[in-house]
């Protein structure tokens, strides 16, 4: 089929288990299209299951791009896949395809549209302070101190999520003004939204309830536990975004027999349900130029955004 002219790329987005990489590769066969991961958690090596990433046999018959090319004990930042989709888009327009980006990382999107704020550049002095103050205490204390000196950073950020709390606190200690004044400023975007067609899965919640569920079922019957286990023999920083992927901290916790396996699951699927809601929540406000569509309607409405 040929794509309409004027389109660069097609965006597929969506909850966690909506079925987004099935759409995709369908769609890909269909329009000599190649799928470009963007989603923050499928980037990693060490997680192929729990991330639910294309399986091997799938990555060999459809072309993919930027699926387990890191290692967990990398912090990858969104500015890295920014580059990296930069660069791989273009080859792919070079190629005569079309690129398909899927994923459930809403910041990636807007990235890819708009830019990124100019943040400043932190001292790795700086960073390193930050981090040795850091060491050994709990995520709500270091987003109590960013809420003492970036108020309005602190309150849009989760006190659960060191890393992002870490991060504005860097950028305080290295220039003395707030994260949120650097974020007016946008520079680096890949492509215009008006270049893109872009489609938002939605489902309804109780049917995506238990796909989640038997997905993280799947998951577990299929190696999880024992690629947690050996993610876990790595030693590495628990603040690391593939450490506190979906799923990782329970089994850890399981595998050190602090909790029950049956509970770690437990634990894994609620957290990908709350998980799933705030996508929601992030793209009805934050992504205007994605079109929710059914998801069993997808295909043949992406189909004919693309090719009409």
């Amino acid at each position: 089929m040929k794509k309409s002219k004027g389109k660069r790329a097609l965006l597929i987005a969506g909850p966690t288990a909506s079925g987004k990489s099935a759409l995709a590769m369908k769609l890909a066969a269909s329009l000599n299209g190649v799928v470009v991961n963007a989603d923050s958690m499928q980037v990693y090596h060490d997680l192929r299951i729990l991330t639910a990433r294309p399986t091997i046999d799938e990555e060999r018959d459809f072309p993919h791009r930027l699926f387990g090319h890191v290692d967990a004990a990398e912090n990858y930042s969104v500015a890295r896949w920014l580059a990296d989709a930069g660069r791989e888009i273009a080859a792919i327009e070079a190629d005569g395809r079309l690129p398909i980006l899927v994923g459930g990382t809403g910041l990636y999107f807007r990235a890819l549209m708009e830019g990124l704020s100019d943040i400043p550049t932190v001292p790795d002095a700086v960073r390193a302070e930050v981090r040795a103050w850091a060491e050994g205490r709990t995520a709500e204390d270091i987003h109590a101190r960013l809420e003492a000196v970036d108020p309005a950073t602190a309150a849009r950020l989760r006190p659960s999520d060191p890393q992002r709390n870490l991060r504005a606190l860097e950028v305080f200690m290295a220039t003395g003004k707030p994260l949120s004044a650097f974020h007016d400023a946008r520079s680096g975007a890949v492509m215009d939204a008006a270049a893109c067609i872009a489609v938002f899965l939605e489902l309804d919640r109780d049917a995506l309830r238990q796909r989640i569920d038997a997905r993280f079922d799947a998951m577990m019957e299929n190696g999880a536990g024992e690629e947690v286990e050996a993610l876990m023999l790595r030693g590495l920083d628990p603040a690391l975004p593939a450490m506190r992927a979906h799923g990782v901290p329970g089994l850890i916790r399981a595998l050190r027999n602090e909790i029950s396996v049956e509970e770690a699951v437990a634990i894994g699927k609620a957290d990908t349900r709350r998980y799933a809601k705030r996508q929601h929540t992030w793209f009805r406000h934050q992504a205007p130029a994605f079109e929710w569509v059914r998801a069993e309607e997808a295909e043949g409405r992406a189909l004919s955004l693309v090719t009409g």
